[in-house]
């Protein structure tokens, strides 16, 4: 009966084996540091940057300016956490999210707590990404053809859906890192354009810095949206562990080192496209800016299409940079759970079915700001502002007000009134943006 239990026992490792080099964040662990950089500037440099003018409009200089050097601290802090826990346990590696939740809570508690969180964030942000695509489409198109025949927004969303049925289909992270180079270039250069654009040109005339709306209540409801915009400016937390998960480890050389590595250049790329965006754009633009700058940008004609197109290629990248993890999580539970046999039929028809859905709801509420502020307070500041800390403080136990303790306690206050405060302004932002919408226009 000892040989059997054995045989069984050895059947089942063998088999888990089999699932875990089919699932896409484990099958390949091949990846360099460089890797690690490209696919947090793709995760992070996203739709988000663009609305970073727009979220200072409604911030002002002194807030504004704040909130995002306050933002990019404690991000850099939380991620650094992040990258510390992923090999917490000798020997064990927590390759997504939700496992480094269940070692802190408990299996099913760090279930409960973390998996509607990220999943929230990386389905939200890929229908973000594809209202983000149909509009930089809508845009060139319009750039390039002014006299052409006006098409609508829900035709561009279809088509930039069509290029994510295909790429959908690559198996892991690894498969993607050329989709996540060419997007991080591209986010480069599309964030130099969006600064560079208004700085050549100087100020619009008449340019307002001054609180634009019509009452104090607008004004607070704004402020709050603006704050969300930011939060989901600062968005990679929810796939760094997934990302690690691809980088090999040693005893010797573990994976937090390359990781680290790659993500102190991502930050550098971060800060070059975030801040000088915010403030130029700002500064050229006042409280006139569109939610997405880019938009705002008329001439030179044929760098703003140029740089519409770049978004495009961007936010592809982007898309599949927060998808991945979706597919592990649904081929997870139809393999594991529901004992679905590994196929490529069982991949072509989940991922089918997951982009079909996205597009469809970006194609039902493509409110570009309303839904950067509503996602990035709802969800992202729990993932990335203080989610860490509670999981490190849980962890770690460091003592109570020792510096560990303060700092790690003043991120989750800061974080849960994020939290609250944003998705209240988004909320309101989306109804008004409502009101005058007719689907599927």
């Amino acid at each position: 009966m000892e040989v059997d239990g054995g045989q069984q026992n050895e059947r089942w490792r063998s088999s888990e084996k089999t699932i875990d080099d089919w699932l896409p964040i484990t099958s390949s662990r091949n990846a360099k540091w460089w890797y690690s950089a490209f696919h947090n500037v793709t995760a992070m440099v996203g739709a988000g940057v663009l609305s970073l003018p727009y979220a200072m409009s409604y911030l002002g200089w002194g807030p504004g300016v704040t909130v995002l050097v306050l933002s990019w601290i404690i991000t850099l802090f939380t991620l650094w956490q992040m990258v510390e826990m992923h090999e917490i346990v000798e020997g064990k590696r927590f390759d997504r999210y939700h496992e480094l939740g269940q070692h802190a809570f408990g299996e099913k508690l760090g279930l409960y707590i973390v998996v509607p969180q990220q999943l929230i964030v990386e389905v939200g942000t890929c229908i973000v990404y594809m209202v983000t695509g149909g509009k930089s489409l809508q845009k060139f198109h319009d750039l390039v053809c002014p006299d052409c025949k006006n098409i609508k927004l829900t035709f561009f969303i279809m088509i930039f859906a069509t290029v994510h049925f295909v790429l959908s289909q690559l198996p892991n992270f690894n498969s993607i890192s050329g989709v996540s180079l060419a997007a991080a270039v591209m986010s480069l250069s599309y964030s130099v354009i969006a600064w560079g654009a208004p700085l050549s040109k100087g100020k619009v005339a008449g340019v307002e810095y001054g609180y634009n709306t019509s009452s104090t209540a607008a004004t607070v409801f704004n402020f709050f949206n603006a704050l969300g915009n930011v939060a989901f400016a600062y968005a990679g937390h929810n796939v760094v562990l997934e990302i690690q998960a691809t980088i090999p480890s040693t005893p010797e050389k573990p994976s937090k080192k390359p990781m680290w590595k790659g993500v102190i250049v991502a930050y550098i790329i971060v800060a070059i496209c975030y801040f000088p965006i915010a403030l130029i754009g700002y500064w050229a633009f006042g409280n006139s800016v569109n939610d997405n700058i880019l938009i705002t940008l008329e001439k030179p004609r044929w760098l703003v299409a140029a740089a519409n197109m770049m978004v495009v290629i961007h936010v592809i990248g982007g898309y599949q940079i927060y998808a991945m993890p979706v597919f592990d999580m649904m081929e997870t539970v139809l393999v594991k759970q529901l004992k679905f046999r590994p196929s490529i039929a069982l991949r072509l028809i989940s991922r089918t079915l997951f982009v079909a859905l996205t597009m469809f709801i970006a194609i039902c509420i493509p409110f570009f700001g309303g839904l950067l502020g509503f996602f990035g307070g709802f969800a992202l500041a729990p993932t990335t502002y203080f989610l860490p800390c509670i999981i490190w403080l849980a962890v770690y136990k460091p003592k109570r007000f020792s510096l560990s303790w303060l700092v790690n306690w003043a991120c989750i206050v800061l974080g849960v009134c994020l939290m609250i405060v944003a998705p209240i302004g988004a909320l309101r932002t989306i109804i008004l943006s409502a009101k005058t919408y007719k689907f599927f226009s």
